[in-house]
């Protein structure tokens, strides 16, 4: 059983999830902003240069320690710079259009953004999924993915647009709201989650291929691990991507993620037919790129996801192939049952077959988990996301990405 609520962000109890929704019209968008960024943003303002570092600190400490999302609750501020401020700025969150709860546990959120040039609002979809040691969100870097990987449902969606840094991040600020994971929540609530907090890890595995908006995605961690406010350890946060070779190196000098890779196929023509990147950037130079990612180690290793599909890329022929692709390289084997979807052909892997691949690869001395398919029911498992926003034409694509940051 999985619970679907339609949220009217107008209506919403403030002290669970605060009215944060609005059209951000003229103002600039502070979230997102990395501390420099901030800074800068200031810069325009009337506030006297001494004093900018500390009205940044400020402002940094209500956003991502407090999560305040009106300047009229920031009120270690005086009222006349708090009306100034908001004035010229926004803080406002995305709109929640849904939340869905799954029979366990997982939640799923379609996102609305603000409007357009043309002014349509597009949605992005993040998800939440708790376990007993851990809870992980897993979010969105695009509105849409231009990769049409053939087993996953977002890739029968075509790209809309990037999200900005502020998009990318304040998908962790919703789901603090929606978890009441801010400090003032827990102590109302009296409900303090094991580890301290609720959201311990992120994964950027959502809809889009993150290396395809690198300047935002790297802002958005730059936001996401800052030790002064959402504070997530870049070792607990995962950058996922398709392939996407020439950013690969960069990625791990600029970005310090760990990394993932979606394989899965260990020949060319399996992995063309699957990934189509592939054909732009085969096998071999994506594991090529792996060897060289920066800070590679027995300490941080590289997970590469292979999903289970029957008849497609699931032997022991297969499994054995992908040892030999992964000899010499620091690494992780997640193995992830195909997750079915509207109009699909594709059909998980029998079980005792996925065992089967997972001893062979186990037994090279490969960590293989299986992952546990979570949120089926609610269409927010693994390459089961797709927003409903409304396609548009390549030409008018053209005109909506985003500036960086």
């Amino acid at each position: 059983m999985s619970i679907s609520l339609d949220i009217d962000h107008r209506a919403t109890n403030s002290a669970t999830a605060p009215d944060c929704a609005t059209l951000r019209g003229a103002r600039r968008s502070l979230v997102g902003l990395t501390q420099q960024g901030l800074l800068d943003a200031l810069a325009g303002t009337a506030i006297p240069e001494k004093q900018r570092r500390m009205r940044m600190s400020q402002l940094w400490n209500w956003l991502y320690v407090r999560g305040a999302c009106e300047f009229s609750d920031m009120t270690s501020i005086s009222k006349q710079l708090r009306n100034d401020l908001a004035s010229q700025f926004d803080i406002s969150r995305l709109e929640m259009v849904t939340e869905q709860i799954s029979s366990d546990g997982t939640r799923k959120w379609l996102l609305r953004l603000p409007a357009d040039e043309l002014g349509r609002r597009h949605e992005i979809e993040t998800v939440y999924i708790p376990e007993e040691d851990r809870g992980t969100l897993c979010i969105s870097s695009q509105v849409g993915c231009t990769l049409t990987c053939t087993f996953c449902h977002t890739g029968t969606q075509t790209l809309v647009r990037n999200l900005t840094a502020g998009e990318i991040a304040g998908q962790i600020l919703i789901a603090r709201d929606r978890l009441g994971e801010w400090p003032h929540m827990i102590e109302a609530a009296g409900n303090v989650p094991a580890n301290g907090r609720f959201i311990t890890n992120v994964v950027l595995m959502g809809m889009g291929e993150p290396l395809f908006n690198f300047d935002n995605v790297r802002d958005a961690v730059d936001v996401i691990s800052n030790g002064d406010g959402l504070s997530v350890s870049k070792r607990r946060i995962t950058l996922s991507t398709s392939g996407v070779v020439p950013e690969i190196v960069r990625a791990g000098n600029e970005i310090g993620a760990m990394l993932a890779i979606s394989l899965h196929g260990t020949t060319d023509q399996i992995r063309n037919q699957l990934v189509p990147l592939n054909r732009k950037y085969p096998i071999d130079q994506l594991l090529d790129a792996c060897r060289n990612y920066p800070g590679l180690s027995n300490a941080r290793r590289i997970t590469f996801e292979y999903v289970m599909i029957k008849g497609v890329n699931d032997t022991a022929e297969d499994a054995r192939r992908l040892v030999q692709l992964l000899k010499g390289i620091p690494a992780k084997v997640n193995l992830i049952p195909f997750n079915p979807w509207p109009g699909t052909d594709f059909e998980c892997s029998d079980w005792e077959q996925i065992e089967v691949f997972a001893r062979i690869v186990l037994k090279a001395g490969y960590a293989s988990p299986v992952r546990t398919p979570r949120g089926r029911d609610i269409l927010a498992a693994c390459g089961q996301l797709k927003s409903a926003s409304q396609r548009l034409k390549k030409s008018e694509r053209g005109a909506l990405q985003p500036a960086a940051g």
